[in-house]
């Protein structure tokens, strides 16, 4: 992490619906300082009937607990919705995160935004 005068923190580049899927690409850092405003930004993006979300990480430089920490509650908010939450696309530096917590076992990582999208009813895109 970098200190805190050169942060990027995330944001959402772009968001679009693809056959029902919210598609957001996110760019920056999840860290403790950007946690609450990405959380809420994200929670914003889940309604009934608008559940399904994937999340393109290929330009997310860095993640720390509180990061991951918005990704599983956006996930378990998904599911209570009857959707899901998928990652794809995930930078290097954050999937050795998920690795290293153990976390690619709860939470679905797919190796495009394609295969996040058009893979039906599974919850995981690789084996751990």
């Amino acid at each position: 992490m970098t200190n805190s005068a050169t942060t990027i923190h995330p944001t959402l580049d772009s968001v679009r619906t693809v056959d029902g899927i919210t598609i957001a690409e996110l760019t920056g850092e999840l860290d403790l300082a950007s946690a609450t405003a990405l959380r809420e930004e994200l929670l914003r993006l889940l309604r009934p009937g608008s559940s399904r979300l994937v999340l393109d990480l290929s330009r997310v430089s860095f993640s720390d607990a509180s990061g991951l920490a918005v990704l599983i509650g956006t996930g378990r908010r998904a599911r209570l919705l009857g959707g899901f939450l998928r990652l794809a696309a995930v930078s290097p530096q954050v999937d050795r995160v998920l690795h290293l917590t153990g976390l690619h076992r709860h939470l679905p990582v797919f190796p495009t935004v394609w295969a996040a999208t058009t893979t039906p009813g599974a919850q995981h895109g690789r084996a751990a």
